[in-house]
């Protein structure tokens, strides 16, 4: 049987996509895969019934700490009358022109510091005696030096995002192999390209990290800031709410500060994959 007669003769099979198994082409999974990020809310909606129950029954008092259902009444009223959507406006913009302040600060002092001999001795040493500094117990500073107006708070944000950002950067760029940069240099590659084609990709994972981080702590940051004599955003919606006993409201802006923060998370997330696909970690079994 002749070569063309064998391939003839052979079952027609359909190449596997590649990926996880059972998944279907496009990347979606099937079969186990497709429960399995559905398993991830188990746990939260677990802990959101528990909650209401412990509440109604009386196991939590609900002056201290109210159901659920009490929580997103609140948040209903709020949000029909327009004040949800104010403080929430507010917050917002203190927290995006921190994070960009802080943020792009640290990526340029970090690649400066990583990339550089005199950016390392001049900028590394400065930046990490202030590090060990607590930036929220800079508070009372702030205000002598600044009121107790928008800079504080866009401030607090800004030094809370900053030293994760820097310090990630920094790691990233000189954890990157010094062999890749020899090989960069010897195929002929300038100095940009060799931060384009090689130091920018292998440092992408790190400063990943690090603005995960910087989200986390900008948030933590905000709610202080919006807390100390603030007018306006969620911290001084609570603090408003605390003097009138409204502990709904208070929990209300917890839950709000939490799901910033992790829609924050989400789409940082997303970033990286579409940016880092050509990473390959360990999967999860």
């Amino acid at each position: 049987m002749s070569v063309a007669e064998t391939d003839a003769a052979a079952p027609a099979t359909r190449d596997e996509p590649a990926g996880r198994p059972g998944a279907k082409p496009g990347g979606r999974p099937s079969g186990k895969w497709a429960g399995f990020r559905k398993r991830r809310l188990i746990t939260p909606l677990a802990l959101l019934a528990l909650w209401q129950v412990t509440a109604q029954t009386g196991v939590l008092d609900p002056e201290k700490l109210p159901p659920p259902t009490d929580v997103l009444a609140a948040g209903r009223r709020l949000a029909a009358d327009g004040a949800l959507g104010g403080y929430l406006v507010d917050s917002l913009q203190r927290a995006v022109i921190g994070l960009l302040i802080g943020g792009l600060l640290a990526l340029a002092l970090g690649t400066v510091a990583g990339l550089l001999r005199i950016g390392d001795d001049l900028v590394d040493p400065t930046v990490q005696m202030a590090r060990m500094l607590p930036h929220l117990g800079l508070v009372p500073l702030l205000i002598i030096w600044l009121g107790i107006g928008e800079s504080t708070k866009i401030t607090l944000v800004a030094l809370g995002a900053f030293f994760p950002i820097y310090l990630n950067t920094y790691a990233g760029i000189r954890d990157i192999d010094e062999r890749l940069v020899e090989a960069a240099r010897t195929c002929g590659l300038t100095a940009l390209e060799r931060i384009r084609h090689v130091v920018l990709p292998g440092a992408l994972p790190s400063v990943f990290i690090g603005l995960r981080l910087a989200f986390a702590a900008g948030w933590l940051s905000l709610v202080v800031g919006e807390q100390v004599n603030g007018q306006g955003g969620l911290g001084f919606m609570m603090m408003e709410a605390r003097e009138f006993s409204q502990t709904d409201v208070v929990v209300l802006g917890l839950v709000v500060y939490a799901a910033l923060g992790l829609l924050s998370d989400l789409v940082l997330r997303t970033a990286e994959r579409r940016l880092l696909g050509w990473r390959r970690g360990l999967q999860a079994t």
